[in-house]
Order: C-alpha cells, then structure tokens, then sequence
C-alpha cells in the first residue's frame, strides 16, 4: 500500500497546449493517504478516466510527476507500480474455472500453491462465488464476470493501491448496492489505498473515505461525503452532489444580509463587499415552505411524492426553486413563501465558496 502523491500534475492530449480549454487536466497538487478509499467523481469528460490511466502509468503526465510513498513512478510502467485495475467491462478468461482465474495473479507472481489455495478460497467467499470456483467462467453473466473481475483485483495482499474504473457500469441495477457494500467491507477488513471512478454519486458518496469532485479538468474538491454536502466548495459540488441539488441565487452580499430581487435573506456569518458574479446557495432540505408573512414569495409549479419525503419544484422571481417537505406534512395553497437557514446557507464568488470574516457563535 502507498500513499499518492499528485506533484504539479496536468495533463494536455496536444503537443504544444495553449489556453486553459488545451488541457484535459488542469495543474493539481494532492496527497491521497495509504490506506484510504477514494472517489473520483464527475460528469463526462471532466478528467476523471485520465487522472486514473496517470495514477496507474497508462498515461505519462505532460508534466509534473507522481509518487508513491517517496518513490517517484512518473516514468515507470504500470506493473513496475505494483497496482491492481478492474475496468468498466469485466476481464476474465472463458476457459478457466473462477478459480483459476482468482489464482492466475498470484500464479503469475509465483506465489506458494498452498498460500494461492487458502487465498482464492477466502476471496471467493467474500464476492460470493465460493459455490461457482470450479465452474468455468464462460457462460456466466455478466454480474458474476465482473465480480471474478473484483475478486482478481482484490486477491493480491502486495499492492499499493487498486484502481476502479467504474467497475459497475454492467451491473444490474439491484446488484450494485450489494457489491458496493462487498467492496466496503473488503477495503475496511484489507485497508488497500483504492481509488474508484465513477458519474454516479451514489456509488461515490457510499464507498469512499474521501470524494474527489472533478470538473473540467480541475479538482473542485475533496472531502468527506458530510463536507461535500454540508460546505461545497463550488457551485458544482453543490449542483453535482444531492438530489435535487444545491439551490443557487443571484445575490448582493452585504456584510451578514444577502439582497436578492424580492428581498434578503439572513446570513450566519458577515462576509466583505464581493464583486464579479455572487450567488448564495442552499440546500431544498434547509429551505422552509409556510404560510406565514416572512420569507421570499415563491409560486409552487408542483409537487413531487417520493415516498421518503416530497419535494416542490417552485418559481423565485423568475428561478426555478427546490424544497423538501418531510412525507406526511400538509402543502397548503396559501404556502407562497420560503424560508432559508441562515446557518445553512453558502455565500459563492465567480462559483467559488467564500469563507466569511466572522461567523455567528465562534
């Protein structure tokens, strides 16, 4: 196991890059910790797949380098990395049994037959494929080819980090939230340095220790699952992560007040005069449907049940609005106005989060 260590990173699929859209990747400067999950997560297209092929020496960075521990391996090859990788589509040989297939890494690596044994034995358990070991792969679906493909990733005890390359793409739907867990459970009980890419936020925010937010090219943020929700640092963490999504509003910030077109909203902290583009942004489930006078006058286009909770799609001035209202409380047809959490509520500039001078209570 190794921790990483991203130095001056950036990468451009041109020879002679020249403006900042040249690059698939902007210059990045990260420490991933040994022993650590980790999510790669974005739309398509913003870096994720050739931050990965980097990492794992597919790719060499058009410049700066990458270490493992305190080896720099920029210019090694991926199995001098000593890495293991599970792609989107499942690898496995057809003509050898599930168990040759889990054993063939550690046969390549001339392991001892009795270690290569107790291994494969243990690793077919725990992807649930302990019955199947001397049946030839072929044939199989292609839920279990993936998980032969998981289990060979993980069958080597050796590796500095296992690398994920949205491994459950082929997965049926109800299958997935088991694997998910599976790899949970194995990274918490091996503790190998995993790095997971994935569009899907569920997938993210349920594996990792840790959520690497990319977005054209850039690492917009890496934190907890509770970080990322709580606190995003860009507009797009906020729009990227949750469902719905962060609401954001065109603002003034005025000390500890925000100005918008019908009114202001309090703020938890006091901010300094901004300039450029400013938005505030709060989450639909700090956002409070009522009746009463106070509040920002909104027109309820309509409402969602979705079992667990219901959620009103509503019109600010102009702007589409998002609420969620806990399942079994009334919506009224005199509910015209929403209130916002000042606690809960993120001052943005140029779609970047602003620290506020002072906060109310520290």
């Amino acid at each position: 196991m190794a921790q990483i260590t991203l130095s001056n990173l950036a990468h451009s699929y041109l020879a002679k890059p020249s403006t900042p859209d040249d690059w698939a990747l902007k210059e990045m400067n990260h420490v991933w910790n040994d022993g650590e999950a980790y999510a790669l997560l974005g739309a398509s297209g913003c870096g994720k797949s050739t931050l990965l092929n980097i990492i794992s020496g597919l790719l060499h960075p058009s410049e700066g380098k990458i270490l493992f521990g305190d080896t720099d391996v920029t210019d090694t090859t991926t199995a001098e990395r000593n890495i293991a990788q599970v792609f989107q589509f499942p690898v496995v040989y057809d003509t050898m049994t599930v168990r040759e297939n889990l054993a063939f890494p550690l046969k390549n690596r001339r392991a001892p037959a009795e270690y290569i044994r107790d291994r494969v034995q243990t690793i077919g358990a725990m992807i649930g494929m302990e019955a199947e070991l001397d049946r030839r792969a072929r044939g199989l679906t292609a839920d279990a080819k993936q998980k032969i493909s998981l289990g060979r990733g993980m069958v080597r005890e050796d590796v500095n980090a296992i690398l994920f390359d949205e491994p459950l793409t082929v997965i049926d739907p109800h299958m997935k939230w088991a694997l998910r867990t599976q790899l949970k459970e194995l990274h918490q009980q091996f503790g190998h340095t995993m790095i997971y890419v994935t569009h899907d936020q569920t997938e993210a925010l349920t594996f990792a220790d840790k959520v690497v937010v990319m977005h054209e090219g850039r690492v917009v943020q890496m934190g907890t699952p509770q970080q990322l929700f709580d606190t995003p640092e860009h507009t797009f963490v906020g729009y990227f992560i949750g469902s719905p999504g962060m609401n954001l509003v065109p603002a003034q910030v005025l000390g500890n007040r925000a100005a918008l077109e019908t009114g202001e909203v309090g703020l938890a902290g006091t901010y300094p005069a901004l300039d450029g583009k400013v938005e505030i942004g709060v989450r639909p489930e700090f956002v409070t449907l009522t009746d009463a006078d106070t509040g920002l006058p909104v027109r309820v286009r309509r409402v969602e049940d979705v079992g667990r909770h219901k959620i009103v799609r509503a019109d600010l001035f102009g702007q589409d609005i998002n609420v969620i209202v806990p399942e079994g409380q009334e919506i009224g047809a005199d509910m015209s106005r929403v209130v916002f959490d000042p606690a809960r509520v993120n001052v943005y500039q140029n779609d970047w989060r602003v620290t506020p001078l002072e906060q109310k209570g520290a």
